[in-house]
C-alpha cells in the first residue's frame, strides 16, 4: 500500500469567503469542486463555523448546489471534544448555538443557568446573541474552583456578513481571558493544532499540501507557520491592504474558481 503522505498534494479549503458568502455562493466555486472530486485530489474543508452543526452545514450546502461527506468538514468542535477526552474532561459550559450542541458528543453540557461547576467553558460564535449577562456567566464559570480549562473554538476576529464586517469569536474570548486572568486552549484556527489535525485527517504532509483561504492571517499566517502553503482568494473578507503587511501568501487568486487553472500551471507541472 502507498503512502498516501509520500505521494499526495492536498487541499485545506475555508469555506465561508471561498466557497460562498453568507448565503450566495462564490461565482464558479461548484465547477471548482467538482473539478477537485473529479482529479480525486485529496481535501477537506476546514471552517471555523460554530453556529451549526456539521450536519447542517452540509444541509447548507445541499441548498446552495453541492454536497460534501461528513468526514470532509473539520470543524473546531471536532477538534474541542478530542482535546477534552483526551484530558479526560468529562463536562463542559458550552457558549455555543444549540443545533452546534449536538457535536460534542459524550461532553456533559452543563446548564447555564446555574452555578454548577464545569470542566471546561467552550466559547463559540453566538453572534448577536452575546450580552452582558451572558459573558458574565462565563466568567463566572472561570472563577469558580477548581478553575475549568477555557476552550476558544477559534480565534477569528471578524468575518463579512450580509451587511457588512462582524465580530467573531476572539473579541470575546480576550475579554474572558483578561476577566478571569487565564490564557484559552484555542482549538480552531489559528491554532497549529487545529492545521496538525486537519493534516492527519487528510494524510498529507504540511509541505504536500496548500490552505486555500481569505484571511489573510487566521488562514494563510496561520497555515504558512505549519508549513502549509497558503494560497489568498480575493472573496470574502479579503481587502487590498491584507497585502501591505509582512504576511506573503504563498499565491494569490481572484477566487476560487481560478484553481483549476493555476494548478494546471504551477502544480500538474511541477
Amino acid at each position: 500500500m502507498l503512502d498516501n503522505k509520500a505521494v499526495c498534494n492536498g487541499i485545506l479549503i475555508d469555506l465561508d469567503g471561498v466557497i460562498y458568502q453568507s448565503d450566495r455562493l462564490i461565482a464558479g466555486a461548484v465547477d471548482a469542486l467538482a473539478w477537485v472530486r473529479q482529479l480525486q485530489i485529496p481535501h477537506l474543508f476546514v471552517t471555523n463555523t460554530t453556529s451549526r452543526s456539521r450536519r447542517a452545514l452540509l444541509e447548507k450546502f445541499e441548498t446552495l448546489g453541492f454536497s460534501a461527506e461528513l468526514e470532509e468538514v473539520m470543524t473546531p468542535v471536532v477538534a474541542a471534544t478530542q482535546w477534552l477526552d483526551e484530558h479526560q474532561l468529562h463536562s463542559a459550559a458550552l457558549f455555543v448555538p444549540s443545533g452546534t450542541q449536538q457535536d460534542f458528543g459524550d461532553i456533559e453540557s452543563v446548564p447555564l443557568d446555574r452555578d454548577a461547576a464545569a470542566d471546561a467553558v467552550v466559547i463559540g460564535d453566538l453572534g448577536e446573541a452575546w450580552d452582558f449577562t451572558l459573558l458574565n456567566r462565563a466568567f463566572r464559570f472561570l472563577m469558580q474552583e477548581p478553575r475549568p480549562k477555557l476552550i476558544a473554538l477559534g480565534m477569528t476576529r471578524y468575518w463579512r456578513g450580509r451587511d457588512g464586517l462582524q465580530l467573531d469569536v476572539a473579541p470575546f474570548v480576550k475579554a474572558l481571558e483578561h476577566a478571569a486572568s487565564c490564557e484559552a486552549v484555542v482549538v480552531g484556527k489559528p491554532a497549529p493544532a487545529f492545521f496538525e489535525s486537519s493534516l492527519a485527517r487528510l494524510e498529507c504532509s504540511a509541505e504536500q499540501t496548500f490552505m486555500i483561504g481569505d484571511d489573510i492571517v487566521g488562514d494563510i499566517d496561520a497555515a504558512q507557520r505549519c508549513g502549509i502553503r497558503g494560497i489568498q482568494v480575493g472573496t470574502g473578507k479579503f481587502r487590498e491592504t491584507d497585502l501591505g503587511g509582512a504576511i506573503k501568501p504563498y499565491a494569490l487568486l481572484d477566487s476560487f474558481a481560478d484553481l483549476p487553472a493555476w494548478w494546471a500551471k504551477t502544480v500538474t507541472k511541477s
